[in-house]
C-alpha cells in the first residue's frame, strides 16, 4: 500500500469514526480553536492529573482533515507528559509545514501518516489546527485562531 493511500485511508477511518469524540466532564484545561478559512470549529477539553494527561477529548465541527488529526491526535497524548505533548505539538506542526526531518529522530510514530499534507498547502492548517488548540489548551489560553496574528498559535511552540 503506498503513502497516498494509507493516508487517505487514515483520514476517512478517523472521520468516520473519530476517536475521543465528545465531552470531558470536569476537564482541568479547554481550548477554542478556529480556522475561519475552512470553518473547522474545534473545542478540546483536558484532564492533567499532575503533568500527566489523564483524558482528553474535542468536539466541534470541521474538515475530515481536522477530524481526524484531532482523532490520533487524542489518542497518542492521552497518559503522555504535559512536556511530551508539546513536543509532539512542535514536531507534528514541523512535519505538516516540511521543517521536520523525517529521516532523523522525533516522536510522531503512525501520526508521520500526516506528512503529506505539507504537499497541500491549503490544508496544513486543517491539520495543525488541533495541536494549536491542545497547546492553547495547555497553556491556559481559552481561543486560537489560524488568522489572529496576537494569537499564541503564531509564537514558536516548545523550544522552536
Amino acid at each position: 500500500m503506498n503513502t497516498k493511500s494509507l493516508y487517505q485511508e487514515v483520514i476517512l477511518d478517523h472521520n468516520k469514526k473519530p476517536r475521543n469524540y465528545g465531552t470531558l466532564d470536569k476537564a482541568s484545561h479547554h481550548a477554542v480553536g478556529h480556522n475561519p478559512l475552512c470553518g473547522d470549529h474545534l473545542d478540546i477539553a483536558l484532564n492533567l492529573e499532575g503533568e500527566r494527561i489523564d483524558g482528553i477529548a474535542f468536539h466541534g465541527e470541521s474538515c475530515a482533515i481536522c477530524k481526524a488529526s484531532a482523532s490520533m491526535m487524542t489518542t497518542v497524548v492521552k497518559g503522555k507528559t504535559r512536556a511530551d505533548a508539546e513536543t509532539l505539538i512542535k514536531e507534528f506542526r514541523d512535519m505538516a509545514t516540511g521543517t521536520l526531518d523525517l529521516e532523523g529522530q522525533h516522536h510522531l510514530g503512525r501520526l508521520t501518516v500526516f506528512a503529506g499534507v505539507r504537499d497541500l498547502p491549503t490544508r496544513v492548517k486543517c491539520a495543525i489546527l488541533p495541536w494549536h488548540t491542545l497547546h492553547a489548551a495547555l497553556n491556559a489560553v481559552t481561543t486560537t485562531s489560524t488568522e489572529s496574528e496576537d494569537d499564541p498559535m503564531h509564537a514558536p511552540i516548545g523550544d522552536a
